[in-house]
């Protein structure tokens, strides 16, 4: 076990080479609680910050979840430690499962294992959405699917394969499966490929056309809300969709009621981050999928204004009144490489239900909000390190 912080409070925060983490480190950090950021991985880009205090080492949970859990509530029980924020899936998935043992040493806003399997299985959270009279894809089991010849699209159907949701795997191991199929009318997937490539049976969705892609963020507190934020993603991972690499705040009354009457359906407690998509037709939003954590695209979300990684430790703290959840609307903010990921995309994938835009106007896109929103998820001047560890990192690995 790390030795303890005598300075005051600590907070603890996972993390993996990915720099999501950066921003829990940066808000707290720079408001006197002592951050530690623990991963699997000994070169990490945030490890560099400035605002991160101290680092631990963590088993990888890919080779024992139980181990790498162990090692989590090893660091909790340290006295400083106050709370720890999930920042990857395996942490949201853990801090319910496990919550008993988490609480008795620290704080955790996290909803209770039942209600997180009704978000990370997508038939009970499509379930769910139709119980609150709010708008979700078709979605079924792979193997009630009778009929392809509409449009559909292929996905896990769980956010984390994990013991509480499948029996293949053992309460040691976990995955994640992000692989995402457009299936072409009448066109029959093979099963038995399906379940070698995916480790499990996927859900089957209708084809939703889309104009736009949002998100809403919040914080809840035992089925009330306690800060809310949206965004309008411009551009994702990929042309046909993905996490956030570009995106704007904004604010829609209709968005803002449609979430909070799902979050309201689950009884929610904690962190979400709910993906939406706006009909091309009809302008509803329909739910993709929800994220019990923080997510890829908070860097811009605290541009905005919205500081989660503080409101989730006011609220750990007992100080909810103490949150302002007021944000700037118009607010945009880049990942760099994700916008790098976003012209590859167009360059190699396809897709039978999405057209693919043109290299010249991707370019143009990128080139014009760069200039009219030069605000960017890691490069901070006032904290470069990460971002240039993270640039000679990813160099070293092309060597």
């Amino acid at each position: 076990m790390s030795p303890a912080n005598d300075d005051g409070p600590s907070v603890l925060v996972p993390t993996g080479v990915a720099p999501y983490s950066y921003p829990c480190l940066r808000s707290l950090g720079r408001r006197g609680v002592h951050t530690v950021a623990a991963s699997e991985h000994d070169h990490v880009p945030v490890f560099a910050s400035r605002f991160c205090d101290e680092t631990a080492a963590l088993p990888s949970p890919d080779d024992d979840l139980l181990a790498y859990k162990d090692a989590l509530v090893g660091l909790a029980a340290r006295e400083d430690v106050e709370t720890v924020i999930p920042v990857r899936e395996y942490d949201a998935y853990l801090l319910s499962k496990y919550r008993d043992e988490f609480t008795d040493y620290v704080s955790l806003e996290v909803p209770d294992i039942d209600t997180l399997a009704r978000v990370h299985d997508r038939v009970e959270l499509a379930a769910a959405a139709e119980a609150a009279d709010v708008p979700v894809p078709e979605t079924r089991a792979f193997d009630d699917v009778e009929d392809w010849s509409g449009e559909r699209i292929l996905k896990s159907r769980y956010n984390l394969l994990a013991d509480q949701y499948v029996e293949t795997h053992a309460p040691s191991e976990a995955e994640e499966v992000n692989d995402v199929t457009h299936v072409r009318p009448g066109e029959s997937p093979d099963r038995e490929q399906l379940l070698a490539e995916m480790n499990h049976a996927p859900i089957v969705q209708e084809f939703v056309p889309s104009s736009d892609e949002y998100m809403f963020a919040a914080l809840y507190d035992r089925g009330e809300p306690v800060a809310t934020f949206q965004h309008r993603q411009i551009r994702g991972n990929s042309y046909t969709g993905g996490g956030g690499v570009y995106r704007e705040s904004t604010y829609d009354p209709e968005l803002e009621r449609v979430a909070r009457d799902l979050l309201g359906e689950l009884d929610w407690h904690g962190l979400a981050c709910i993906e939406y998509m706006e009909h091309a037709e009809t302008g509803e939003y329909y739910l993709t999928e929800i994220n019990p954590r923080m997510w890829q695209s908070l860097p811009s979300t605290v541009q905005a204004g919205a500081d989660f990684p503080y409101y989730y430790w006011l609220q750990s703290q007992g100080r909810e009144d103490e949150i302002d959840p007021d944000f700037e609307l118009g607010v945009g903010s880049h990942l760099l490489y994700g916008e790098l990921g976003y012209v590859a995309s167009v360059l190699r994938d396809d897709s039978p239900l999405v057209e693919r835009p043109t290299l010249r106007e991707t370019a143009w896109e990128i080139g014009e909000s760069v200039v009219r929103q030069p605000k960017f998820d890691f490069l901070r001047f006032d904290d470069p390190r990460p971002f240039v560890s993270g640039v000679v990192q990813t160099l070293s690995k092309g060597d």
